[in-house]
């Protein structure tokens, strides 16, 4: 009778102890946050292509994106500017896009993928079919020339196109060019996967919380405080998939304008 009392209990207690974790595993489930979703490629559409500058792409180096030197950021020559349309005020700058040429002898049938880092800005002074290729609502791209090679002859000049939007692939995490001075700080964001964009960011030193940074120009946001002397850390969401990223400990407490600091984290 005792060896069956005790086998009873031995069995209850399992029981118990089985359905608890059982329940506290589906309360674990469902109070767990939904994995961010990855950018995905967008449909194809069309649009037209020019190219300017030269083989070098010396012209395309700067660029309202405040990118810089483009071979040192790591976009190389495989860019474009992008018409006020798709440019969205410089909140598309580092999207991707996948380009090629179509119905024109021209055309090599080649893909080229490129990384928005400029603005093509409207020229009111032309009908946006004879030269004002960047009006609104035109959706253009004004390629590198060696980009705009990968596709096309480039003596066409203007080519018709198919575009969608594709993930960024990046090596390495995100990175971080400092200027302003000790009140104030200007971050460009550089090397952004997945959607390649930024919709908001913020700022935490290691004396201080999250403060919200506002949108400068192109992949530039901005803080007024007071951070020197203190580690900084980067708190980024993407602008297309709305993924959020925070990257730790990015810079030392003696960091300095003109410098880049670089991260291990991205999007994906």
């Amino acid at each position: 009778m005792a060896s069956s009392l005790h086998s009873w209990s031995s069995g209850f207690f399992f029981l118990i102890v089985s359905t608890s974790a059982m329940f506290i595993g589906m309360a674990a489930g469902y109070g767990r946050a939904p994995a961010p979703a990855a950018f995905r490629p967008s449909l194809w559409s069309q649009a037209h292509a020019t190219f300017y500058g030269d083989e070098t792409a010396s012209e395309t180096m700067g660029g309202a994106c405040g990118y810089g030197n483009l071979f040192q950021t790591g976009y190389g020559t495989d860019t474009a500017a992008l018409s006020t349309t798709l440019f969205n005020s410089g909140y598309a700058c580092g999207t991707c896009y996948q380009i090629k040429c179509t119905n024109a002898p021209a055309c090599y049938g080649a893909i080229a993928t490129v990384t928005a880092t400029n603005i093509c800005p409207p020229n009111w002074s032309k009908d946006s079919n004879k030269g004002g290729w960047c009006n609104p609502p035109r959706v253009h791209f004004d390629m590198s020339k060696p980009a705009f090679m990968k596709i096309a002859q480039w003596k066409a000049g203007i080519v018709p196109v198919m575009y969608r939007r594709v993930p960024c692939v990046r090596i390495g995490g995100l990175r971080f060019r400092f200027q302003g001075n000790g009140y104030w700080l200007l971050v460009y964001v550089t090397n952004v996967g997945g959607g390649g964009d930024i919709a908001s960011m913020w700022v935490k030193g290691s004396r201080t919380g999250w403060i919200s940074m506002s949108h400068n120009w192109g992949a530039s946001y901005q803080a007024f405080a007071s951070l020197g002397g203190q580690a900084l850390s980067f708190k980024i969401t993407s602008y297309t998939t709305k993924q959020t990223v925070i990257a730790l400990n990015v810079s030392p407490s003696n960091w300095a304008v003109g410098m880049t600091y670089k991260s291990s984290v991205n999007f994906r």
